[in-house]
């Protein structure tokens, strides 16, 4: 693999607010601009919008589909990745990538924060969920302020982890 390369998923809601999904079109563009690889679970919301950037930027787009039909996928998906294991594929979805951009989100999304964490991986937050233990706030989730701040810290994550 090639040093200059790099892969962030990102990850969000299947259904997106029109600012949400804005986010991650912004998110997705930003990646493609970069030279980056755009990893997601492939479906709509948070996903499509942050695929539709990446794909209309000239970027490289890998959808984890949960399901066994590749056509599920959002159309600015250039490569599907078919797994018939559900959400189990949130796991897959984290673990491709060097870096996570979690935009807003549901449970799934939450899902996919934990295992990331878990694994080492940076979680960059763009107005995600926040995280505290009895209380106390868990800053391991890095906040951005914008989809270019976002990108610009997974990427220097990334960079920091060689």
């Amino acid at each position: 693999m090639q040093e200059n390369i790099f892969f962030i998923a990102v990850i969000g809601g299947g259904e997106a607010t029109p600012e949400a999904a804005r986010l991650a079109e912004e998110v997705g563009r930003e990646i493609a601009r970069r030279g980056g690889v755009l990893i997601c679970g492939g479906l709509g919301g948070v996903m499509e919008a942050a695929c539709k950037g990446a794909f209309e930027a000239g970027g490289l787009t890998v959808g984890i589909l949960p399901g066994e039909n590749r056509r599920a996928a959002n159309p600015y998906v250039r490569i599907p990745i078919v797994t018939g294991i559900g959400y189990a594929r949130n796991v897959a979805v984290v673990k491709s990538a060097q870096a996570v951009i979690a935009v807003d989100g549901s449970y799934g999304t939450l899902s996919e924060i934990a295992h990331a964490l878990q694994s080492g991986i940076p979680v960059i937050g763009l107005r995600t969920w926040e995280i505290a233990i009895d209380g106390r706030t868990d800053n391991t989730i890095v906040r951005a302020t914008d989809p270019k701040d976002a990108v610009e810290k997974a990427i220097a994550l990334i960079r920091a982890q060689s």
